[in-house]
């Protein structure tokens, strides 16, 4: 059952992917009328989380906000849709990295490094990281449940050079590479919602308490990692920049939490610079009503 539904869903999303920028954004906007107008598809989640995250703003801006979210995110899966075919010229000309000699400064120096960041704007191009970067890349992923379109968007993610651990993997895979005295970035988008029986620790996103994944800190205190926060931003329809920023070189240095802290505030400031390209159709304050009391 699984090839099947594999061998009849690839060839459209391949076909697909061939086409030029402009016709993909055609389908994007004739998704985003049916998705918006028609069927609703989250549109209360959205603007609850706007509403919590944004409580001084008026309806009216919530509502511009919702709407430009989601002609961005359909904008997102076309060109997730065109990762499996864009070429090396095409990702660089669309997805520019303006100071990438931040990172190759300490990879030059011997060190590794946390590349922590956010779903904001475009994640899905930062595949194309090793062609900026003097330093391997590496990057969790979920394993997916059909093991054909897992092999298939594995390849598509690690073609310009990043390599991919299962999420699970992940920490075994860093201690094996460090045993061996090896170098690597290890992208950790680090802004998801932990189910909070896994949560050490809670504090206030947007002014409202929530859990934290503090795994890219515990990583960078336990590897001695560079701790590079790189955030994406919106050009123009299909163009993007992303920017890296330094959080700290010298994380073993900070008490516990500090390093999340620094990360969250950062994540704030740039999420509130485009809020609109902000992925808000999950429910990132879903747990709000479970803080421990300790953190209370």
């Amino acid at each position: 059952m699984q090839f099947i539904l594999f061998a009849i869903t690839y060839p459209l999303i391949w076909i697909l992917s061939r086409l030029p920028m402009g016709a993909l954004y055609v389908i994007s906007d004739f998704f985003f009328f049916l998705i918006y107008y028609i069927f609703g598809y989250r549109k209360q989640v959205v603007l609850e989380n706007l509403e919590l995250a944004f409580p001084d703003k008026k309806e009216k801006e919530l509502l511009d906000i919702r709407k430009k979210f989601f002609k961005h995110f359909l904008d997102l899966m076309v060109e997730s849709v065109k990762s499996f075919s864009i070429s090396e010229k095409e990702i660089l000309k669309r997805y520019v990295y303006i100071n990438p000699e931040l990172v190759n400064k300490y990879a030059k120096e011997g060190k590794s490094i946390a590349l922590v960041g956010a779903h904001q704007a475009n994640w899905e191009w930062s595949t194309s990281l090793p062609k900026v970067l003097d330093i391997d890349v590496y990057g969790a992923y979920t394993r997916l449940n059909n093991i054909y379109y897992e092999k298939a968007v594995r390849e598509s993610r690690e073609k310009f050079g990043v390599l991919g651990y299962k999420t699970s993997e992940m920490v075994r895979g860093m201690q094996k590479r460090f045993s061996n005295k090896q170098q690597g970035a290890y992208i950790l988008l680090s802004d998801q919602s932990p189910q909070p029986h896994k949560t050490y620790y809670w504090r206030t996103f947007f002014n409202i308490k929530v859990p934290i994944h503090t795994g890219a800190e515990m990583l960078s205190k336990k590897f001695d990692l560079v701790v590079i926060n790189y955030v994406t931003r919106k050009v123009k329809r299909g163009y993007y920049e992303t920017e890296f920023q330094l959080i700290t070189d010298h994380p073993k240095g900070f008490d516990d939490y500090q390093i999340t802290d620094m990360y969250t505030e950062l994540t704030e400031k740039n999420i509130l610079a485009q809020p609109e390209y902000y992925l808000w159709s999950h429910k990132r304050f879903k747990h709000r009503d479970k803080v421990p009391s300790k953190f209370l």
